[in-house]
């Protein structure tokens, strides 16, 4: 039950995607880094670290910042990145709306709240959110991405896909779009297609751990266990290598539950996503 639960968050700490901070925060993420499906909070602290940023600094600086003046947007995106990097997700959240409140308009704003929003679990919210952070006029691939999280994680994962689709239209074979799409095929026990979108996207960042973890975690997935830990330490330091096939293993397992259902995995959060209302869900650029 922990693995399944594990591997149900694997989208919640998307995108998942390539958005916020920097990201989503500029409009889109702490340098790109939030890829849907990435092994949970542990990848996003780690990255945070490599940035060389001090997540609990930044929480220091920029929240004296913002409450000095809530009414800027620069601050309250910093704050709510480092916010949620210590995984402070509702403090993050509750930021990012109050500075959206004070800045009326501000899609940079509304695209870190709409961020921390999906992250806190709140899908339907941080859909129409994140609808609101671009036009059909001027679409952001970045939002386009973490919209189609939203809706996997609602169990609509054909209307998810039209979303990347649509965010590989404007940013051809990007690798973290390509990786949350793997994950949606996850979602749907097409484990073979996830494997081969995964590669793709491994292929145009093989530096970026998190797609790194979700190619591994898929490979084993498929029972193939050696491979899956020689992708995920691969070019590693030693300690660093053992950390990830210990962390991989814990996700796994062994033996006669090695073999995740994702469609059991997925289940509980899409029962408690339809008690939400449906997203529009045409694909286009909200």
């Amino acid at each position: 039950m922990r693995q399944q639960l594990c591997l149900a968050r694997l989208l919640a700490s998307a995108t998942v995607t390539a958005m916020l901070a920097t990201g989503l925060a500029g409009c889109q993420t702490a340098g790109l880094s939030d890829v849907t499906g990435s092994l949970g909070a542990k990848a996003e602290a780690k990255s945070e670290r490599h940035s060389g940023t001090d997540p609990h600094r930044a929480v220091e600086v920029y929240g004296e910042r913002f409450q000095a003046n809530p009414k800027d947007a620069d601050a309250a995106l910093k704050y709510g990145q480092a916010l949620r990097a210590i995984g402070q997700r509702a403090q993050a959240v509750a930021v990012l709306e109050r500075a959206a409140i004070l800045n009326p308009g501000n899609k940079a704003v509304l695209a870190g709240w709409g961020r921390a929003l999906a992250d806190s679990g709140q899908s339907q919210r941080a859909f129409d959110v994140l609808s609101r952070a671009h036009t059909p006029a001027n679409p952001d691939w970045r939002i386009l991405s973490v919209q189609g999280t939203t809706l996997d994680k609602l169990g609509r994962h054909e209307d998810a896909r039209r979303y990347y689709a649509s965010a590989l239209r404007i940013m051809p074979d990007e690798s973290s779009v390509l990786s949350n799409l793997g994950m949606s095929y996850v979602l749907t026990k097409e484990l073979p297609k996830a494997e081969e979108t995964l590669r793709r996207a491994y292929a145009g960042a093989p530096v970026d751990s998190r797609i790194r973890q979700n190619l591994a975690l898929v490979v084993g997935l498929q029972g193939r266990f050696d491979e899956a830990e020689s992708i995920v330490k691969a070019d590693l330091p030693v300690d660093e290598a053992a950390a990830n096939v210990a962390y991989l293993k814990q996700m796994l397992g062994r033996g006669a539950n090695a073999r995740v259902s994702a469609a059991d995995v997925v289940s509980q959060d899409s029962r408690r996503s339809r008690a939400e209302s449906h997203p529009r869900s045409d694909g286009s650029a909200s």
